[in-house]
């Protein structure tokens, strides 16, 4: 993954557009604020299967990203990072753009974010029911 991408991350941070933390991250799916929930790798299993459950919850795409929790982190401004959540729809269709110029395989799981990008509107699933 690019440089470029971690640096977007530190963008949506400092606007106020990202969660960080487990905490954070529940919120914003649960408020259904989050529009990508990733994890950083080398994240706890229990840890990066609630980041899935949530961004499952919120109808959103969670992805695995290679950076390890301290590379992550140190692009945030913390010593780690296990997981984060983008909260603007524009910045997460930019990542996606990004990662999947890195990785064209991450293209199905990102595609919804390019499609909202491009027509500037949300496109969520129902909430599931519990």
């Amino acid at each position: 993954m690019t440089d470029s991408a971690l640096s977007l991350l530190g963008l949506a941070l400092r606007g106020n557009h990202l969660a960080v933390g487990e905490q954070p991250v529940a919120d914003a799916c649960k408020a259904r604020r989050a529009f990508l929930v990733v994890t950083a790798a080398g994240a706890a299993q229990n840890s990066v299967e609630r980041a899935q459950r949530w961004a499952h919850l919120g109808g959103v795409p969670w992805l695995p990203v290679p950076w390890d929790k301290e590379r992550l982190g140190r692009a945030l401004g913390r010593a780690s990072c296990a997981m984060a959540a983008l909260t603007d729809r524009g910045l997460a269709g930019a990542l996606a753009e990004k990662l999947i110029r890195a990785d064209e395989g991450l293209r199905p799981t990102l595609e919804p974010l390019l499609h909202e990008k491009k027509n500037g509107r949300a496109q969520r699933p129902a909430v599931p029911e519990t």
